[in-house]
């Protein structure tokens, strides 16, 4: 089965800007979160790696949302997008 590609946006928050030339918002087109990572690795690649790992895992300490709902809640990385879907990045903060 083939899957239709779809044109999403992906939100970049401010503590991650510096790892995508300080642009807030990346126009692309996937049909799957995973796509977006692959995505990002070749155009983006220090962005990438400060959202996945080495084994191209995200980390533990950033979250991923499609639109207000996490990947966790739906298929992971394979969650799939619709068009006009906004992917965001969401680094854990602490502090004191």
């Amino acid at each position: 089965m083939t899957r239709e590609t779809t044109t999403i946006t992906v939100h970049i928050p401010s503590p991650l800007r510096a790892y995508s030339a300080g642009v807030a918002e990346i126009p692309l087109t996937a049909s799957t979160v995973r796509s977006v990572l692959e995505q990002l690795e070749a155009s983006h690649p220090a962005l990438h790696r400060s959202v996945c790992d080495e084994t191209g895992a995200v980390r533990r300490h950033v979250n991923v949302f499609v639109n207000t709902s996490h990947v966790r809640d739906r298929r992971g990385l394979d969650t799939e997008l619709a068009t006009g879907d906004v992917v965001r990045f969401f680094p854990a903060v602490s502090g004191g």
